[in-house]
């Protein structure tokens, strides 16, 4: 196995965990559970495929899926034992952030070439199945949370395709990518790091304008 097969498989087990944590807050049966994880798990990977305009990983190869499943089942029956459930999902969602983000910035580059593409790119595949896991299951969006999450997936693809670019090795670039977006997205859900949010201001008058 490669290293982006280790990564594309890890990506999608992680986030797959995450949709099935949030079924298990929302007490869904086991269906539910496997379509939170599924949904999750491939969203972000087939987000990106349908983007670059190249087969979608989980057609080419189902195995993708039945990792969804066995996590599926894992968590149906062990969630139970985990007290914040909704703890773990964050910093499980942080790992899967770590490796998609990767994962997705290199797809991008080998598709096109271009690092602004491999950027945004990792950034979308990243983030893409954490929105539509609290779209389904009806919890806060990630993307509404105070502390960064965006930039984390940013700074690690940004980190991978720099050090791609630069002409590092694979297991290199991958580890500096991963490291970088774990780190900036562990330090805020550690220490609330932070963007200043915008604070409204009262309009001109129309008088002023005149």
């Amino acid at each position: 196995m490669t290293i982006l097969e280790l990564l594309d498989y890890t990506g999608v087990a992680v986030f797959a965990a995450t949709g099935a944590l949030s079924a298990s807050r929302k007490q869904l049966d086991i269906i539910g559970f496997l379509f939170l994880a599924a949904a999750t798990g491939i969203g972000g990977g087939t987000f990106r495929d349908v983007i670059l305009g190249i087969p979608v990983f989980w057609v080419v190869n189902p195995t993708y899926l039945l990792v969804c499943v066995t996590v599926a089942l894992v968590v149906f029956v062990l969630a139970h034992r985990i007290e914040s459930r909704y703890r773990l999902l964050l910093w499980l969602d942080a790992m899967g952030v770590s490796a998609y983000c990767v994962m997705g910035a290199a797809k991008g580059y080998a598709a096109t070439g271009s690092p602004t593409v491999a950027i945004t790119t990792g950034v979308l595949t990243a983030s893409f199945g954490g929105i539509i896991r609290d779209l389904l299951a009806n919890e806060p969006s990630v993307l509404l949370r105070p502390e960064v999450y965006i930039t984390a997936a940013l700074i690690g693809a940004a980190a991978f395709t720099g050090a791609t670019v630069a002409g590092a090795p694979l297991w290199v670039a991958s580890a500096i990518g991963m490291g970088a977006a774990f780190i900036v997205r562990g330090g805020a859900l550690r220490f609330g790091w932070r963007f200043p949010v915008y604070k409204p201001r009262p309009g001109r008058h129309p008088d002023d304008v005149m």
